[in-house]
């Protein structure tokens, strides 16, 4: 529920956000103005020592939603994705926050999988170990199946992890309307739609079948991609709240001694993950958005393994042809089609002038080309690029952020490997061969089809379909819904009236 019994926890958000120092770092990335700057801290700062004190060695901000929690935790990760938001500085500070917490204990484990798998553990699993890693949301644990003696990890989220996270997302809900209803200049952020952002995010985790159904689908595109392999999921032994994968053996992506001591190839690999991670983003639309060192294993034979398939990124086919001839428009170094690019997909306004943007892209491009290999950095580039669309009144666009910030963590992995790799040589050919296959005459022939085939389809209905799209252009448009602000002034009021009986009843019982 978003009632007023939200104003509780905000209480102790607000609290712990200024005791912790936090509190002015978001209001100037929030840009809020000098009237709600005024009031929120006003109404926070007698009532700090309510809130927690956190670790003291971490930035303010991160420091912050440590303290506060695991739906937090994972709402500052989600904003680390939305420079768009909370401004790059912030998003830097937001991507080291980590959610490792206590684990649960295995024996409640082994309940939660024997009611959601409705079967006793010894019918499935030989053995089953201690926690081998623990998050906000679920733990692994290491297992063996009774079938045929398989290694494999059993993922399980956590008991109460769902009515817990709705608490919090409800207190989010509640934040985000205040704010919107209080503070237009604020409105630009869209902080509703950030929170809408989050809970999709949230949701999709808090179901494993549906991070089952990524993985099927993940290894079903990449199976014949060389040297990268996917553990499979085991979908007898998976449910809503339990997710069985095989068990990926390998060295962890981030021991760079131990894989070299391995024999593999260090820039054999620094080129081989950037090249996989754009050929799924470019060839199938549907990426790992989280490709860390930490979900990376390398096997015995030199494949990389992928795991961790909470977070995946969708570009539809159109965007992919955007971005694939954005990135060729820069290795070329044709800055003109770059900005004629972004002026087709509607990306700046067509009111902008296109060669202004165009000198625009060349200051962004250029600098970048005069380095040498190891200081050319296409995480860069993007960062840089986005500064310049967003001056030039482009919108935001969620999906390409995420590709940005996914491009940014395999930047890092890749350099990780071979710090003097050059990223555009190791993009080339996955761009130039993209480009070839979805731009060009036979290209353009396919999309005919597709487009007969569907209007073959729909043909029955094209009638009646574009009678109801003129009769609803010569109707008149419905006057704007206007904006009632009694209800969030008539909750502010209550959460002070709280805030007050609050410090009443300490100075009282002191």
């Amino acid at each position: 529920m978003r009632g007023p019994h939200n104003i509780i926890r905000l209480i102790r958000t607000g609290a712990t956000l200024e005791r912790t120092g936090a509190m002015k770092v978001v209001l100037d990335a929030a840009n809020a103005p000098r009237l709600m700057r005024f009031v929120l801290r006003g109404l926070v700062w007698p009532i700090q020592w309510l809130g927690l004190k956190g670790d003291v060695s971490q930035p303010p901000v991160t420091r912050a939603l440590q303290a506060l929690g695991p739906a937090y935790i994972k709402f500052g990760q989600v904003l680390s994705t939305r420079p768009d938001v909370v401004g790059s500085e912030l998003a830097v500070q937001l991507r080291v926050l980590q959610d490792k917490l206590p684990p649960f204990p295995v024996d409640v484990a082994i309940e939660e999988v024997t009611r959601e798998l409705g079967r006793p553990m010894d019918e499935m699993y030989s053995e089953f170990s201690e926690p081998v890693a623990a998050a906000s949301i679920a733990q692994v644990h290491k297992a063996r199946l009774v079938s045929d003696g398989q290694y494999v990890a059993v993922k399980v989220l956590r008991p109460g992890v769902e009515r817990a996270f709705q608490k919090d997302i409800d207190a989010f809900y509640f934040a985000a309307s205040m704010v919107d209803t209080l503070s237009p200049a604020s409105r630009r952020l869209r902080p509703l739609d950030v929170v809408e952002h989050f809970e999709g995010i949230v949701a999709s985790e808090l179901d494993l079948r549906l991070e089952s159904a990524s993985a099927s689908e993940f290894a079903n595109n990449t199976k014949d991609d060389a040297g990268f392999t996917l553990p499979n999921v085991h979908w007898g032994l998976s449910a809503k709240r339990v997710m069985t994968l095989e068990w990926a053996e390998g060295i962890n992506a981030a021991d760079v001694d131990a894989i070299a001591a391995a024999g593999h190839d260090l820039t054999e690999l620094s080129e081989r993950v950037l090249q996989l991670f754009l050929n799924h983003a470019l060839r199938d639309g549907f990426f790992h958005g989280d490709m860390h060192h930490g979900n990376l294993k390398i096997a015995e034979n030199g494949d990389i393994i992928a795991y961790d398939f909470g977070i995946m990124g969708h570009l539809d086919e159109y965007t992919r042809r955007v971005y694939a001839e954005i990135l060729f428009g820069f290795i070329r170094r044709d800055y003109k089609r770059v900005a004629e690019v972004h002026f087709e997909a509607g990306y700046v306004p067509a009111d902008q002038d296109v060669d202004e943007f165009a000198r625009a892209l060349r200051a962004v491009g250029e600098p970048i080309f005069g380095m040498n290999a190891e200081q050319i950095s296409m995480a860069r580039l993007l960062s840089y690029l986005f500064e310049v669309t967003e001056r030039f009144g482009m919108e935001t666009r969620t999906e390409l952020i995420l590709l940005q910030r996914t491009m940014v963590v395999v930047e890092g992995v890749a350099r990780t490997f071979d710090h003097r790799m050059n990223i555009w040589d190791a993009a080339k050919p996955v761009v130039e061969t993209y480009i070839k296959d979805s731009i060009g005459p036979r290209a353009a022939m396919a999309d005919l089809a597709k487009t007969a085939k569907v209007m073959s389809r729909f043909g029955p209905r094209l009638p009646a379909l574009a009678e109801a799209a003129l009769i609803k252009l010569s109707e008149d448009p419905a006057p704007a819904p206007r904006r009632s602000y009694w209800a969030a002034i008539g909750w502010s009021g209550f959460g002070a009236m709280l805030t007050v009986a609050a410090m009443f009843l300490y100075n009282l019982l002191s």
